[in-house]
């Protein structure tokens, strides 16, 4: 088998082409719902975009940002990662652990980013080596770390949160979010690893065909690690912002965030069935996320109501993809 030929040719296979008709309604069926959504939230309540309210919701938007982008290279090699809230909430709690002056952070961001990173290669190892499915391996970790947080905390929330984090998440500059700079910096990093790099190849062959990656000399298993290491990374980074963003952290910080970031994921095209999406995708699905959940606040509905949206994008997206898995037959 010519090597170069077969890689030529799974390239091409994967690499995003942009949808027209049909296509582009299929793919990004979960925008389009959104959007709707968001013009009959805008006429039942004009105040949700309002410049305060949007000045909220950019802060809002940053942490949910970060963890996208990871869960989003997660999903590219066909796996999920339910463990982020709890890297989040670790992290957050790792924020409030010391004396709460700014010097403690020489210790708080390598300590909570080496968790993140242990947590991800423990995922990965536990995905590749042991093969255990991404749901059950990540579930697992997110348990473990929850019971940490309570032996730890016992219960108690803390406040003890450094005064660079406060104004790196809830601060503004010249009216631009200051946890802004840390979101475009890390999906810019990602971006030019996915797109200029050789590692961003190869997670697109790996999402689109294991089995013909394999054939052409790509370690499989290294990818897919390096992909969960980079989603607990970022979810730890993603944590301390949070951190500074609520001022007063207790186990529970970060709840909710692995749905968030798998529906924000789905809505911005990024494919269950891995090998197909982007790093825009991925934070335009999070930015609509944030003002959807926002629009339930104000118009007054019941919060159980973003629970049902969400669910109900997650099983359109799956529909969909069934639909078009057929139709490829």
């Amino acid at each position: 088998m010519d090597s170069t030929l077969t890689a030529t040719t799974m390239r091409s296979q994967v690499s995003p082409v942009p949808a027209r008709g049909p296509a582009l309604w299929r793919d990004h069926a979960g925008v389009w719902v959104a959007v709707v959504l968001l013009v009959v939230a805008g006429i039942a309540a004009p105040s949700l975009f309002k410049a305060g309210n949007l000045a909220n919701m950019a802060l809002q938007f940053a942490p949910l940002g970060i963890v996208v982008v990871g869960q989003m290279l997660v999903i590219l090699v066909r796996g999920l990662d339910l463990s982020v809230s709890s890297v989040m909430a670790t992290s957050a709690v790792m924020a409030t652990a010391f004396s709460g002056r700014d010097a403690d952070l020489v210790w708080i961001v390598p300590l909570a980013i080496g968790l993140g990173a242990a947590v991800g290669a423990t995922n990965g190892l536990l995905v590749t080596k042991r093969h255990v499915s991404p749901f059950l391996a990540t579930l697992a970790t997110m348990i473990v770390l929850q019971g940490a947080r309570n032996a730890w905390t016992q219960g108690a929330p803390s406040g003890n949160v450094p005064p660079m984090l406060r104004a790196l998440g809830a601060g503004m500059t010249a009216g631009i979010p200051n946890n802004a700079v840390a979101l475009l910096v890390i999906a810019a990093l990602t971006f030019v690893l996915l797109h200029r790099s050789t590692f961003g190849r190869r997670v697109y062959l790996v999402g689109g065909s294991p089995s013909a990656a394999r054939l052409v000399g790509i370690a499989v298993d290294r990818v897919t690690i390096t992909s969960y290491v980079l989603s607990g990374v970022f979810a730890a980074i993603a944590g301390l912002v949070l951190a500074g963003y609520v001022s007063v952290v207790d186990n529970w910080v970060g709840k909710n965030f692995e749905l968030d970031s798998i529906v924000a994921a789905v809505m911005g095209g990024i494919a269950l069935s891995g090998g197909k999406g982007g790093v825009g995708g991925a934070l335009m699905g999070a930015a609509i996320l944030v003002v959807l959940s926002n629009a339930v606040v104000i118009v007054g509905l019941p919060i159980h109501v973003q629970l049902v949206m969400k669910g109900f994008i997650i099983v359109l997206a799956a529909a969909l993809y069934a639909a078009k898995s057929r139709r490829a037959r």
